[in-house]
């Protein structure tokens, strides 16, 4: 038996296909820049639920620092895609 509950296992698969959904979304309406910068949060997504499915073995460790750097990486790049935005609707 994992170490998550089927009702949390259920919470983060939505929250990662609702989050591939929405970059979808984004790159069709055009918004590409922030499509973009929303994969390094996907990547750690992928990281935790990894490290999760195999019970938090202290042999992947190292997934819970890529996960951190990830997040970084993802707010900055987002950070970075919304100040495009805003840059671009100035008149």
């Amino acid at each position: 038996m994992h170490v998550l509950s089927l009702p949390t296992w259920m919470i983060h698969i939505a929250s990662v296909l609702e989050w591939g959904v929405a970059m979808y979304l984004f790159w069709q309406y055009g918004w590409r820049r922030i499509t973009w910068a929303m994969i390094p949060a996907l990547g750690s997504a992928l990281c935790a639920i990894t490290w999760h499915f195999f019970d938090n073995d202290p042999h992947l460790d190292w997934l819970v620092t890529w996960q951190a750097g990830l997040t970084l990486v993802g707010n900055m790049a987002l950070w970075w895609a919304a100040w495009g935005l805003l840059r671009a609707a100035e008149p």
